[in-house]
């Protein structure tokens, strides 16, 4: 097979673009390909049968695998074993010395929904993990202030972006190699046996899975690759995001399908709800109120994290709560009130028994370190708490009308404001924008313009008078787009009006498109053939 760089190289992309490594990506390609596109062509005839009303239900050829209480997934790999806090955030040289810095266990070295994926950030994430495991990492910022490895680091774990994405800057036969694979297979290939050395292992967590026939598609790769570099079978190990309603009816079976290499389970919280109204948002029952109301005390989303925690902690794996997404303000009262909120949320998730939980930023790893201190103790995790009072059916899971709230016109604003300014800074090259003290990320930004499609497809009454229009839509739009472009000129001005263009055509749209970054990507962030850097 003939494969291209149509990236451009820059300093040092040798390292991490060197013939082996592509040679390894090659054969990835080769071996899995087809797979993963059979795969995506069952989510749309999935989606599909929804649009119909065909909701989902626990699978009945798969009951076996769920009654059987003997198989249990592989223990805990070195430096995994207490996950009490993990920090998320893009491999940029700054995050990845603060984020191993923060005092977390673990580090989540997110190449998915908190990086923008240009050629450069991808490239560039990939050797700056290859530095930290070295240990010849440092950034100094604009200011002047040095930023340095301690000695006490969190465990890496690698989110690599999910299957529907590809990556235009390295082709095989002329057509983009699979994101998911170049970001697994570059990690792999070049830090697995830094990791080892180190006493962890190479890890991973895995995204917007949809069912168990993907988690056996990335198991497979596991073992393929495990072989090919001459690793131990067991070696990988991965924590699945559960953030999809598919794979919430299929918990057990992911873990089934990984046991050999999973690490467990995570509540991909945004991603969650997102999932909720791109595969729903054409029926009135599925109509959701203002994102801040959507907690995860709502009946269905109770219901789903009490299964995740139920279903790891009876094969023995980890439950990983969901994301914090505040940013500290330099406002104390501000400061005060998220904190508290924080707090409460982590003692929710810890006394529900997760064992641990993701925060966005260093200033909250003390707050949810000091909540699963209180409940674990010396104690790694809580595995042995079984949670076997939960008992969860399908129309648990399902149950979204129980949801209360309301939709206000702030609330749409707000959508509409969060799509525009985060879509704006991922043209940009940024995936994890601070926005009004929240991290938002590509699986907000989702949530925010799959609501005003939502929304607008039913012309959902405001709480004070009047509906959803696109009228009213498109004002906001303008207003927005006008705040947001106030002193720009020339190219940034031009990246707000294209940010702009892809809220209208994603979320004004008759049909909703399952994501803004795959076309976006595609006309906007992915290299060009003039920008060729090599083949062979």
């Amino acid at each position: 097979m003939r494969y291209e760089i149509i990236g451009p190289m820059a300093e040092r992309f040798d390292e991490v673009l060197t013939p082996e490594a592509l040679e390894f990506l090659v054969t990835l390609d080769s071996e899995f390909a087809a797979r993963r596109v059979a795969l995506l062509d069952t989510r749309r005839a999935r989606r599909d049968r929804y649009a119909t009303g065909q909701f989902p239900d626990f699978l009945p050829e798969t009951a076996g695998i769920r009654a059987d209480p003997t198989w249990q997934v592989a223990p805990p790999a070195p430096g995994l074993k207490d996950r009490r806090v993990e920090i998320t955030g893009p491999p940029d040289r700054k995050m990845t010395i603060n984020a191993l810095n923060s005092g977390a266990k673990v580090w989540l070295a997110d190449f998915e929904d908190a990086t923008a994926p240009t050629w450069h950030n991808v490239i560039r994430g990939q050797l700056n993990l290859i530095d930290a495991l070295d240990r010849r990492i440092d950034f100094t910022d604009p200011r002047g202030k040095r930023y340095a490895l301690g000695e006490d680091l969190a465990t890496i774990v690698v989110r690599p972006r999910g299957w529907h994405l590809v990556e235009k800057g390295i082709v095989v036969d002329g057509r983009p190699i699979s994101a998911s694979l170049v970001d697994f297979g570059l990690y792999l290939f070049h830090c697995a046996r830094r990791q080892l050395a180190a006493g962890a292992g190479p890890y991973f967590y895995l995204p917007k899975l949809e069912g168990h026939r993907e988690a056996r598609l990335w198991n497979d790769i596991f073992v393929f690759a495990q072989h090919y570099l001459r690793l131990p079978q067991g070696t990988i190990r991965a924590t699945t995001l559960i953030e999809t309603i598919t794979a919430a009816f299929e918990m057990e079976e992911i873990l089934y399908e990984l046991r050999e290499h999973s690490a467990g389970l995570n509540a991909g919280r945004w991603d969650y709800i997102f999932s909720i109204i791109k595969n729903f948002g054409q029926w009135p029952d599925f109509v959701l109120p203002d994102r801040a109301e959507v907690t995860m005390t709502v009946p269905f989303m109770r219901a789903y994290t009490e299964l995740l925690v139920r279903t790891c902690h009876r094969r023995g794996a980890h439950a990983i709560g969901g994301m914090a997404a505040f940013v500290p303000s330099r406002d104390p009262q501000v400061n005060e009130t998220a904190l508290a909120r924080v707090r409460a949320d982590k003692q929710r998730e810890a006394g529900d028994g997760f064992d641990g939980s993701w925060v966005a930023h260093p200033g909250l790893v003390d707050t949810c370190r000091e909540v699963f201190d209180a409940v674990l103790g010396e104690r790694p995790h809580q595995i042995d708490r079984r949670r076997d009072d939960v008992t969860v059916a399908a129309a648990d899971l399902l149950s979204v009308d129980k949801t209360p709230g309301q939709v206000t016109e702030a609330g749409l604003r707000s959508n509409i404001a969060v799509a525009l300014r985060y879509i704006d800074a991922w043209l940009g090259g940024a995936g994890a924008v601070a926005l009004w003290n929240l991290m938002e990320d590509a699986a907000t930004a989702e949530i925010a313009r799959c609501q005003v499609w939502q929304w607008l497809h039913h012309a959902t009454p405001l709480a004070g008078g009047g509906c959803v229009r696109e009228e009213l839509v498109r004002s906001m739009l303008t207003e927005e787009l006008a705040t947001l472009t106030e002193g720009r000129e020339g190219a940034e001005r031009e990246r707000a009006e294209q940010a702009a263009r892809i809220v209208e055509e994603t979320a004004l749209g008759e049909d909703l498109p399952s994501f803004f970054t795959t076309p976006a990507y595609a006309r906007h962030l992915g290299p060009r053939r003039k920008d060729a850097g090599a083949a062979r």
